[in-house]
């Protein structure tokens, strides 16, 4: 028994001990991400759907090059044209498109979110009805599989909500 020790622990400093830690990864946090980033809350509601495509689950493949520059990687989908193209991080040829031909609505290849450049924020696919179908479609384009089963309460294109 000699060999082992015990180790006494004095609650006092091991509270404050991860009152430190907790500190110290906080601003560690801040220091990578800013005091402006956080969880950003996509909307449930947008008024530019009425230029969508009416065929979204015919789409093009998610490892389809830019339309434009042929870069492989950070394309957006236009959802009123299907037109693949590059990010605001490439070369900007869906934010020209969006400026171009007015068309408001992308999903990401990347992520697989959806953008409003008209409202400026990103759409819950899963939630907004007429977004569903290409979501999942260029889920299982990308993955092979279905997505997760989420239970949200749904917004039918009328404005009225479904539970599903």
């Amino acid at each position: 028994m000699a060999d082992k020790e015990k180790t006494v622990y004095d609650s006092s400093s091991s509270s404050r001990d991860q009152s430190k830690v907790q500190e110290e990864d906080d601003d560690y946090l801040m220091a990578i991400y800013g005091s402006e980033s956080g969880w950003v809350e996509a909307r449930t509601r947008c008024d530019h759907l009425d230029t969508l495509s009416s065929d979204l689950i015919h789409i093009p493949p998610p490892d389809t090059p830019c339309n434009r520059c042929e870069h492989p990687a950070e394309n957006w989908m236009c959802l009123s044209c299907k037109d693949v193209l590059c990010s605001r991080f490439i070369n900007k040829h869906m934010l020209e498109h969006y400026e171009q031909q007015n068309h408001s609505v992308a999903l990401s290849y990347s992520d697989l979110s959806v953008w409003c450049f008209s409202c400026n924020s990103y759409l819950d696919a899963q939630v907004i009805v007429p977004l569903r179908g290409v979501h999942e479609t260029a889920y299982i384009l990308k993955f092979g599989e279905a997505p997760p089963f989420r239970n949200v309460e749904c917004l039918q294109s009328d404005g009225s909500t479904s539970g599903h």
